[in-house]
């Protein structure tokens, strides 16, 4: 799954023309499951580690995941907490798994970002690609 979802979001930033030196990727969750703290087994590591071995900067947003538990398991700081990160700043984010805290999320495909859904979560006219 790693390496689909992230050679997709790289084709699909390049077919934005977006440069993959200067981008920025949010994955949004880390977590095993939705709904659930649990970081163990989690397929959303994959995917972050083959963005990033494209040079891509990458940050994650995970209301449900402890970041002391992330930062010792994968050595990565995680944005947690109530907010959302700035979504305009990001060339993608990908929803990796699907936490009620983002039904509502107010994020649109556009051609200055890819966003692109694990879950098939978000509804099909606000994403660009699903696995």
């Amino acid at each position: 799954m790693g390496k689909h979802v992230a050679m997709e979001v790289v084709k699909l930033i390049i077919k934005k023309d977006l440069r993959i030196v200067d981008s920025k990727v949010l994955i949004l969750s880390i977590t095993f499951k939705e709904n659930c703290p649990d970081v163990r087994n989690t397929k959303v590591i994959d995917i972050y580690h083959e963005l990033i071995s494209f040079g891509i900067g990458m940050d994650v947003y995970d209301p449900w995941a402890s970041p002391q538990e992330v930062l010792n398991e994968y050595n990565i700081e995680i944005h947690y907490g109530d907010v959302i990160p700035d979504l305009s700043i990001y060339s993608a984010v990908i929803l990796a798994v699907s936490h009620h805290q983002f039904k509502d999320l107010d994020i649109k495909n556009d051609s200055s970002r890819v966003i692109y859904d694990v879950k098939g979560f978000l509804p099909k006219d606000q994403v660009d690609a699903r696995l």
